[in-house]
């Protein structure tokens, strides 16, 4: 354990942290997260992943008590809307507006790994800067900006700052911004697991 610890940290310092980070998420084979994703409006999900892309959200602000699980194979989700009917489910598209975020991801698109897809992709004609070691919500990390060149954007986004965690490599806060410089979106990833084990039909409301 200790060595792995200290091969991540020696990856995020040493050479590219961002493919540092996305070698992180290429290793593990799930994890769970809070996401509390601040924008036009506040979000508090309890966030769960399994390779190749089962995906468990469980909403707490808003429409506290929905439950939504989304099934990589059959390209399929399900939504348990209501805490008090749990018997009424919705078999939903991914791409269906009703379960879009506020800023419009589709359920696939809402992974840490989507996300460093498209922070890779902005440095691929960009720029990338280490900038300082930070502590982020009472974890150790690695602040780093990666901004589009001639204000491109992906996603709607020119810049990303984020704050990777040494002991995992991966993002435990991230802060979007467009090519005016308007905050799009920040994200804070609390309590991140890599790794835990789910029971055999976590991802499954039938």
């Amino acid at each position: 354990m200790l060595f792995g610890l200290l091969a991540v940290s020696i990856a995020l310092l040493a050479g590219d942290p961002v493919d540092a980070a996305l070698e992180s998420f290429r290793r593990l084979e799930a994890y769970s997260v809070t996401l509390r994703a601040e924008s036009d409006k506040t979000e508090v999900i309890r966030y769960f992943y399994r390779k190749p892309g089962y995906i468990r959200m469980e909403f707490e602000e808003p429409h506290r008590g929905a439950v939504l699980v989304y099934d990589p194979v059959e390209r399929e989700v399900v939504l348990r809307p209501f805490r008090f009917l749990q018997s009424f489910k919705m078999r939903l598209d991914p791409e269906d507006s009703l379960i879009r975020s506020s800023r419009g991801h589709t359920v696939d698109e809402s992974s840490i790994g989507a996300l460093l897809d498209n922070v890779s992709e902005l440095r691929e004609d960009g720029s990338l800067d280490v900038l300082r070691e930070e502590d982020a919500d009472g974890k150790s990390a690695l602040l780093v900006e990666v901004r589009g060149r001639g204000g491109r954007e992906v996603d709607g986004v020119n810049l990303y700052r984020l704050w990777l965690d040494h002991e995992t490599g991966l993002p435990v806060k991230v802060e979007a911004y467009d090519a005016g410089g308007r905050l799009v979106e920040r994200v804070r990833m609390e309590s991140l697991v890599v790794d835990p084990e789910f029971p055999p039909d976590f991802f499954s409301l039938d």
